[in-house]
């Protein structure tokens, strides 16, 4: 096995996701009034009219399971960090709501027709080689009934290239977090060297995430035989390449 440098780095999942880290880095962006906006986009994207039964992936800290499963739907949420799921359960018992947590890796998920919709949300597509991000998605088009839908939400490589900002440094809560950003173009991997400084300490925290075009996720999805794609914006508008910065897939597993 290839040793890798450190422009093309290993996505190390337990380093990236430190839950305190994770939130020191992106804590202030995930407001209740985003949260809110993206549990009514998912309620209308996938159709959920009536009770159904709901697999989130990568759930992270339960942000949208807790949320679908307080309007009445049957929620498994599937997470590799143990730190998230330990919030998850605490604000489901806070709400007085029950979901399926699960500690697991989502290329190991072994599902078999059981669940009217599968979701992948907030950039958690990507994080390996071509061929398990495949299967990936060839394990979510498993876990879905027939008729079922999946979504899967990512950033969209041919917008997000136009107004990647290379290096930024971002003071808070008396730390640091410095994002060092780039795109190599023939592993076609966004690059973040990202270091976090907190209580005098300093954290090498560098990933990179595969980037993948609309027409090759619909190879993928294509090969894993769902059909009806659609590629939509955040907003769940068509995609307008130009201006959109993140990418929503939307895909059907045929009845037959």
């Amino acid at each position: 096995m290839s040793e890798k440098t450190l422009e093309t780095p290993l996505f190390d999942l337990e380093n990236v996701f430190e839950v305190e880290d994770y939130l020191f880095a992106y804590g202030d962006d995930l407001t209740h009034e985003r949260t809110e906006a993206e549990i009514q986009l998912l309620v209308k994207l996938l159709e959920l009219d009536r009770p159904l039964k709901i697999l989130d992936l990568a759930c992270g800290f339960g942000r949208h399971a807790n949320r679908l499963a307080a309007l009445g739907y049957k929620v498994t949420g599937i997470d590799f960090m143990p730190g998230f799921l330990k919030i998850a359960r605490e604000e489901a018992r806070e709400m007085g709501i029950q979901v399926d947590y699960r500690q697991g890796d989502m290329r190991q998920i072994d599902f078999k027709g059981e669940y009217d919709r599968v979701t992948l949300l907030f950039t958690s597509f990507g994080y390996f080689e071509d061929a398990e991000n495949e299967l990936v998605v060839q394990k979510m088009a498993q876990a879905l009934k027939p008729g079922g839908l999946l979504l899967l939400d990512t950033m969209n490589r041919d917008t997000a290239m136009l107004h990647l900002s290379g290096d930024e440094v971002i003071e808070k809560d008396g730390g640091l977090l410095i994002n060092r950003m780039s795109f190599d173009t023939l592993s076609g991997r966004f690059l973040n060297r990202r270091i976090v400084i907190r209580n005098g300490q300093r954290k090498d925290k560098p990933y990179s995430i595969r980037m993948y075009n609309a027409a090759e996720i619909g190879s993928m999805l294509e090969r894993a035989g769902l059909v009806e794609f659609k590629m939509l914006g955040h907003d769940g508008q068509p995609l307008a390449a130009n201006n959109c910065r993140r990418l929503v897939v939307l895909a059907r597993k045929p009845l037959a």
